[in-house]
């Protein structure tokens, strides 16, 4: 090993740091503290120093520092991500993208658009409401696009538009050395070379910084949504399933679970059937969606479900969604002092009923309370315990017993919410050690010195693995 490796120099790099980037660079108490973790369960660290970049070319001078002192970088987004991948376990370089936030252009006519990483998904789709276009990925969250990027963002709308790979087009990354590479094109598709965009994304920071991000925009489509219970869990997951095969267009379609729908009825506007509940909603124009449904009635009704509420008025559909978005935040509000900690499994639509029920069955004696909610029409679910402190044993071993079991359905630990901290040992299980080898081989040709993102993702090997001394 290079001797560099083993002589880290912190001290040193938070110096230069403050001399090349002044204000933009802190060490104060507060700052720190905003910068130490994210919305998950995972313990806090803070970072030695905060920069704030104001370009792409900034950014390649901090990752320049940090080389030729050794000292870790990760980058910091809006902090709203679930599995602990801005906690800077190794201290060092949080780096904050939040100033890069220019929406560099829309190009309407081409269905796309360019933005820094440090845009707010919901600034974006307010930036595009006079185009007729959006953005469709929606974790819930007001993430950033750089965030979004990084997790391989996933959301309601997936169904219907995909996740990020299927809509970033081309990236702008620095790299560990400090050269900023252009990836991807205008052009809606390509065959042409390595897809290395589609190997940063999903990459959580662990292989390059993302500053700029080319984005694939979609009309704004006419819709409909409704809701309806279900006698069971199983007969919910079956309708999604037969109205998918019916060739039915649905945009989005989230499983509330009967804790949760009771959740709703106690803190919400909304009335619901004390049942597990689909919230649908259905694109195409409104006589088409007319027209088709009497199917979809009929095919609710033979899974157990019941009659069908249509939202009559954009208020109606706006709480319907706005309850779906907020009804989470009101059971963890009904346990005070209580955090959430979600699981985040995705498996295939062949074996999510079965796997769903296996999961309700199972936490059903859970201390902590459980509710269970679905992008179901993708084989996405997530299972949110609202524990105290002493329950965390308990829960990570249902946690546990939720990704194994997904896998062992030949599905994955993370639908949407990335590896983080959290999955590091699930990932031989479900990708197999082969794998994981070539995985590392990518991860150590892109940075050899191990600096970006260290301890997520894969098992650490070099500077910064667990059984390397922390800095002072």
């Amino acid at each position: 090993m290079n001797l560099h490796l083993t002589h880290r120099n912190y001290d040193a790099a938070i110096a230069e740091l403050q001399n090349r980037f002044g204000a933009a660079a802190s060490t104060g108490a507060s700052v720190l503290d905003l910068h130490a973790g994210d919305e998950s369960h995972h313990a806090r660290q803070r970072p030695d120093i905060v920069v704030r970049p104001q370009s792409t070319q900034d950014v390649a001078e901090i990752v320049k520092i940090a080389g030729r002192h050794c000292i870790p970088i990760t980058a910091f987004g809006a902090g709203s991500g679930l599995e602990g991948g801005v906690i800077p376990v190794h201290g060092g370089i949080s780096l904050d993208t939040s100033e890069l936030n220019q929406i560099v252009e829309i190009r309407a006519d081409d269905m796309i658009a360019r933005v820094g990483a440090g845009v707010r998904r919901l600034d974006l789709n307010h930036a595009l409401r006079d185009t007729g276009l959006f953005f469709p990925v929606d974790p819930g969250a007001n993430a950033s696009i750089g965030g979004m990027v990084s997790t391989g963002a996933s959301g309601t709308n997936a169904v219907r538009y995909g996740v990020m790979r299927e809509n970033v087009l081309g990236l702008t990354v620095v790299t560990a050395n400090g050269d900023i590479v252009k990836t991807g094109s205008l052009a809606r598709k390509s065959s042409s070379g390595y897809d290395l965009t589609r190997l940063f994304v999903g990459s959580e920071g662990t292989l390059g910084i993302v500053t700029e991000v080319l984005l694939r925009l979609h009309p704004i489509p006419e819709a409909k949504s409704a809701h309806a219970g279900f006698a069971t869990l199983a007969g919910a997951v079956d309708a999604v399933t037969d109205i998918k095969r019916a060739g039915l267009s649905i945009g989005r379609v989230e499983l509330v679970d009967q804790p949760l729908v009771d959740v709703i009825n106690r803190r919400g506007q909304l009335r619901l059937a004390p049942l597990p509940a689909l919230f649908f909603e259905f694109h195409g124009s409104v006589t088409e969606i007319d027209t088709l449904s009497e199917t979809i009635e009929q095919i609710i009704s033979d899974n157990g479900g019941t009659p069908l509420r249509w939202t009559d008025t954009a208020q109606d559909t706006k709480l319907l969604w706005e309850t779906r978005r907020d009804c989470l935040a009101w059971a963890k509000a009904e346990r005070p002092g209580s955090h959430s900690w979600p699981s985040d499994v995705c498996v295939p639509i062949s074996r999510l009923a079965e796997v769903i029920l296996e999961t309700r069955q199972d936490v059903a004696s859970s201390t902590a309370p459980a509710f269970i909610v679905g992008h179901v029409g993708d084989g996405n679910f997530h299972c949110v315990f609202m524990l105290h402190e002493h329950e965390e044993t308990e829960v990570a071993d249902y946690a546990s017993r939720i990704v194994q079991r997904a896998i062992a359905a030949g599905g994955t630990a993370s639908g949407e919410h990335g590896i983080g901290l959290g999955k590091r040992q699930y990932l031989q299980s479900e990708h197999g050690a082969e794998a994981i080898a070539l995985m590392q081989t990518l991860k150590t040709a892109l940075d050899p010195l191990g600096i970006f993102n260290p301890g997520k993702v894969l098992p650490d090997a070099g500077p910064f693995s667990s059984t390397s001394s922390e800095h002072p």
